[in-house]
């Protein structure tokens, strides 16, 4: 009851003598000083929107110009040449003011005019500047003049301390590609694929399209792209996205995990404390846009940041038709999972941050809660693991009122979700490879009611210290998870530590509030939606079949010897690996950026090419050794101009899933966007990028190794690849696939990829000669 007692702000009693009013100071003092953190957070968030506001400019540099115009005014001379003398005679309040003070208020608008027209001037050359694409397509290490002019511009227009939003206003919008482009280069990535009458039949529906309902669709596509910012993204969100009716868990969200080969701590509430403290401060960092904004690395080119402004306190809400993302500005809790029951953990307390060490000891308290779950609390979050609709159904029936909206507005205005699992997870035992495949499948999607996976990401602390991550992906790209998980492994490990006993450092607040449990009222209609969305997800879950190993043969660092990108060499070696184990070629989907653009997300690259395939069948066919290095170099060029050209707004896929949209608002049909939006990825990859090179120190400290993360396999009968570039001399596979499609096998086809990459390997290898290895019998 004291607990109580001291969470009542003031109470009073009517008595004949009058009202006895007893007010708490404390509690008093607490509401003061949380609501002066709201102030201090909107303080900010002003003072960065006018920072962002007037860049490339800033704040300052207006006084600077108003300086300048009056001194000029003061040597007699007129650098306005009479606009002051106009603003003078149209001042409104010009019969209260002196003459002298009349033209210093003239002045000064003048300046203030002519300090926004060179923003405005100096934003629209460097949204011109970054338009410019061709730097890229240069051979690397041969710089051209234009492009080092143009670099030089870049810098001078970019400002000095640019700020996380501050490019936003000056990023290019997102091209539309001519129809007859788009339609060629897709013609030509499908041509390895087809039979000689298959191919032929495409290229006549495609024909008509371009001829008869292409410019139609194409005419709206490009108003759509002079009204709106980006032309691709809110459909692609709201289409791939919202609308899927399926599962999400599998089929959409993905997973981050812990160091490969270091556990900082054993200790599970110390671990959490740590990184959910690392997290926080980088809601801070977020919050105040000190994080510097990504560039393209080794440039000083820009991406686009937009995805990071729902990274916290964000929710994926269903609905019967389709899904919404809800945002909320602040959140001052996260809401905990532990054996069934759901918490409200407070990370604040009087507008501070709880250190480590507290957040460490309310984990604690939760892990040592003797109580049960209250009665079918336990596998509610299986209803997120399921099919949408009917989660939609029951959370406006049994969630939109009492207790159980309260328990439900909780978890999903929380700053972000996290588990505390009683597994043990990471490399270990006797069989390393075995338990890391299942670190895989319980990142992924855990016992399939113990995460909470429509939360933007939902953070999985385990037993014996090992952490995780899964993330929705409506919300944003891989990319952007993974920059704040690197900030939080960095953090954990080689800023916040722990002491010898591996508990967090730190002081304590004695007086914390306790961990609150969250109450639900579950009718048994309910729990039969729960028990059909728990099987629904079991069965999903059960059939992924999942392989990760790292590759540690060779690295980036080799492969950069034989003057071949990484990723064009991987990619090819997954094509490679592919051909082997199917005796086939198929559609391949990489995933490329198009952040370059204001609020751009990805593009397809289309791995499997004429060359690649031209390629591998010369390898396979036991060609001269120097056709197949020539084919080779072939192939990689012809993959990384590709790349190039989708991330220049250049793809294919994009542009023909928008003309598709199009299409369907119009109530057309086109024979040939239906047919090429059902052809299925059968291979689908993507590289997670290693950002933040400099918060790692992999020289020093070589075991803190990052082991990447993956996802489920798009079509039911492919592979999921995803892969790491770690160091040197590290590569991380993460393969996914089906264990009801009696032709894919995920360990099957990692051995087929890493004897793929030792042969390309040696092949590429500089000063070669002789013959093609005798390849191994898989």
């Amino acid at each position: 009851m004291a607990e109580a007692h001291q969470a009542v702000a003031f109470q009073f009693t009517i008595t004949p003598e009058g009202i006895d009013l007893q007010l708490s100071h404390e509690a008093l003092r607490q509401v003061y000083l949380s609501g002066l953190r709201s102030w201090k957070k909107r303080f900010i968030r002003l003072k960065n929107s006018v920072i962002t506001g007037v860049y490339p400019a800033s704040p300052s540099s207006w006084l600077f110009v108003v300086i300048a115009i009056l001194a000029t005014m003061y040597t007699r001379s007129d650098p306005s040449m009479g606009l002051i003398a106009k603003i003078q005679e149209h001042l409104p309040v010009s019969q209260s003011l002196s003459a002298q003070c009349q033209t210093v208020v003239s002045a000064v608008l003048f300046s203030t005019l002519l300090w926004l027209s060179l923003i405005f001037t100096m934003r629209l050359c460097l949204k011109q500047l970054l338009s410019y694409h061709r730097w890229m397509f240069e051979q690397h290490g041969k710089m051209s003049n234009t492009t080092k002019v143009w670099v030089a511009l870049v810098r001078i227009f970019s400002g000095r301390q640019p700020q996380l939003y501050s490019y936003q206003g000056s990023l290019p919008n997102l091209p539309v590609p001519a129809v007859k482009d788009t339609i060629r280069r897709y013609l030509e990535s499908v041509r390895p694929l087809m039979s000689v009458s298959e191919f032929e039949r495409m290229s006549q529906l495609a024909m008509e399209f371009e001829s008869s309902l292409g410019n139609r669709l194409q005419w709206y596509l490009k108003l759509k792209a002079l009204w709106s910012a980006n032309y691709v993204s809110d459909w692609w969100e709201e289409y791939i996205y919202l609308r899927g009716r399926s599962p999400i868990m599998v089929n959409s969200n993905y997973y981050g995990m812990d160091f490969l080969y270091v556990t900082p701590t054993p200790i599970q509430a110390a671990r959490a404390g740590n990184t959910l403290h690392a997290f926080l401060l980088y809601r801070r960092k977020l919050n105040r846009e000190e994080l510097k904004p990504s560039r393209v690395p080794g440039t000083v080119i820009p991406l686009c940041a937009a995805q990071c402004e729902r990274m916290f306190n964000t929710t994926r809400i269903p609905g019967e038709e389709t899904d919404t993302v809800q945002h909320w500005q602040d959140s001052d809790y996260v809401a905990v999972y532990h054996r069934g029951r759901y918490f409200r953990l407070w990370v604040y307390k009087a507008g501070r941050m709880l250190t480590p060490r507290e957040i460490e000891l309310q984990i604690q308290k939760i892990l040592d809660d003797p109580s049960s779950p209250l009665p079918r609390e336990d596998k509610l979050g299986a209803l997120t693991a399921g099919d949408r609709v009917p989660w939609a159904k029951v959370r406006r029936q049994f969630f939109s009122t009492g207790v159980n909206k309260r328990s439900l507005d909780c978890i999903e205005k929380a700053a972000f979700f996290v588990t505390l699992d009683d597994d043990e997870q990471g490399m270990m035992g006797d069989d390393p490879a075995g338990s890391l495949d299942r670190y895989a499948k319980s990142l992924l999607h855990g016992k399939c009611y113990d995460r909470w996976f429509d939360k933007s990401f939902s953070a999985v602390v385990y037993k014996n210290g090992k952490n995780g991550l899964n993330a929705e992906h409506s919300w944003a790209d891989a990319p952007v998870v993974a920059h704040l998980w690197e900030f939080v492994l960095a953090t954990d490990s080689f800023q916040l530590g722990y002491d010898e006993e591996g508990h967090c450092k730190g002081d304590v607040d004695p007086m914390l509030p306790q961990p609150q449990r969250l109450s639900w009222d579950i009718p048994p209609e309910c729990e039969e939606v729960v028990s059909q969305s728990l099987a629904v997800a079991q069965a999903l879950a059960d059939d992924v079949d999942f392989h990760v190993f790292s590759f540690s043969d060779f690295g980036k660092g080799k492969i950069k010897k034989c003057r071949i990108s990484p990723d064009a060499f991987i990619q090819l070696a997954l094509q490679l690996a592919y051909y082997r184990d199917r005796e086939l070629f198929c559609l391949t989907y990489e995933a490329s950026m198009t952040r370059l653009f204001r609020e751009g997300r990805t593009e397809t690259v289309r791995s499997c090419s004429n060359e690649s395939c031209a390629f591998v069948k010369a390898l396979e066919s036991g060609e001269e050794e120097d056709l197949c290095r020539r084919l080779l170099r072939l192939a990689t060029d012809k993959h990384q101009n590709l790349y190039r050209m989708a991330m220049t707004g250049a793809g294919i896929d994009r542009h023909l899933f928008c003309l598709y949209v199009v299409s369907k608002y119009l109530g057309v049909e086109s024979p040939f966007l239906k047919e090429v939006l059902s052809e299925p990825w059968r291979l689908s990859t993507s590289q997670t990028p290693v950002q933040q090179v400099e918060l790692f120190d992999l020289v020093n400290h070589p075991e803190y190794i990052s082991c990447g993360g993956g996802f489920g396999p798009v079509a039911d009968d492919g592979y999921g690849v995803s892969y790491i570039i770690v160091g040197e001399n590290m590569i991380n596979f993460h393969i996914s696939c089906k264990y009801s499609c009696a032709q894919t096998d995920s360990h099957r086809y990692g051995a087929k990829i890493r004897q793929a990459l030792l042969d390309l390997l040696a092949l590429g290898e500089p000063g070669r000669t002789g013959k093609t290895q005798a390849k191994k019998d898989l």
